[in-house]
């Protein structure tokens, strides 16, 4: 039976299977627009890239998440209410005290991000900590601890940083393979060579794509169970159901959205563009919140 831990367990292996899925990726996409063009530069600046921003993704991609908000630590003597908040929580979970972080916006929104705990962060929205009132901010909060506790947060900021990486360099290889297509040799202008051209072609188009359903489906999936686990960690499954309802009917919107980031938050920081029909809810960073306060409030 599958358990935290072994959620916990089993995003650490997809963390790292993702790292080396984009490593190859990359290094075989330069080897095809190095065969295409004639210009083996290919190989060698993938191999670069993939080793860089495999590395750069596993250690700096919190601070990027956090640039892109614009989000500024708060210190204890700031914000008493909010850390004891957060280390009650903490001691609960057995989980060491996150840096706590403020995001300038009025809509009601948080995330969780972090390569692992001892490196973890946990950030509020300035509308988050206006409108909520303790049980419900216990609630969200209980739900950020509890992505970094399934290690959610750690495979979440690499999938958004490679589902990125792998549409901008897709597109780049396409580019400058077209650029360089008329120096390839002879050889390569039989038939493999248009084989070739057609794969990377429908790699550079579709491999955006699959990274971004894999991004969402992910995201989708890990929302359902932190906040299982929150309401598990609070034992008030009502504070974080109420707080998706404020958050739900919260039209405000986040100046610093972000695709790219969309999926780390709590709720989409996209207001109004939801919709629910089956096609449209593979593109969606969260399930629906009616269905994830129904799930809340069928918790015995």
């Amino acid at each position: 039976m599958a358990t935290l831990y072994t959620h916990a367990d089993s995003n650490t292996r997809k963390t790292w299977a993702l790292l080396t899925g984009f490593f190859v990726f990359i290094i075989l996409l330069g080897w095809l627009f190095a065969y295409l063009s004639g210009n083996d530069a290919f190989i060698f600046f993938a191999v670069i890239i993939s080793f860089f921003m495999s590395f750069g993704s596993y250690w700096w991609s919190d601070k990027l998440v956090l640039a892109m908000t614009r989000a500024v630590p708060v210190e204890h003597d700031k914000n008493p209410e909010l850390y004891h908040i957060v280390e009650n929580l903490c001691i609960t979970a057995g989980l060491p005290v996150p840096k706590i972080y403020i995001i300038p916006e009025t809509q009601l929104n948080a995330f969780a991000t972090g390569r692992d705990a001892k490196h973890a962060v946990v950030a509020v929205t300035q509308g988050l900590l206006a409108r909520l009132d303790k049980k419900e901010l216990e609630g969200v909060i209980a739900h950020e601890l509890s992505h970094i506790g399934n290690k959610d947060m750690l495979l979440s900021t690499v999938v958004v940083i490679l589902a990125g990486v792998v549409s901008i360099v897709s597109n780049m290889f396409f580019r400058m393979s077209a650029f360089g297509g008329r120096n390839r040799d002879n050889d390569n202008k039989g038939n493999l060579g248009v084989i070739l051209l057609i794969v990377g072609v429908l790699a550079a188009i579709l491999a955006p794509i699959a990274a971004t359903l894999i991004q969402l489906a992910i995201s989708r999936k890990r929302e359902f169970l932190a906040d299982a686990s929150g309401a598990l960690l609070t034992r008030y499954p009502e504070g974080l159901a109420s707080a998706l309802e404020k958050i739900s009917q919260d039209a405000t919107p986040m100046r610093t959205a972000n695709t790219a980031t969309s999926h780390l938050f709590i709720s989409s920081p996209f207001k109004g563009k939801e919709s629910f029909n089956w096609f449209t809810k593979l593109f969606m960073t969260h399930p629906p919140v009616e269905e994830r306060i129904k799930a809340l409030r069928n918790i015995k």
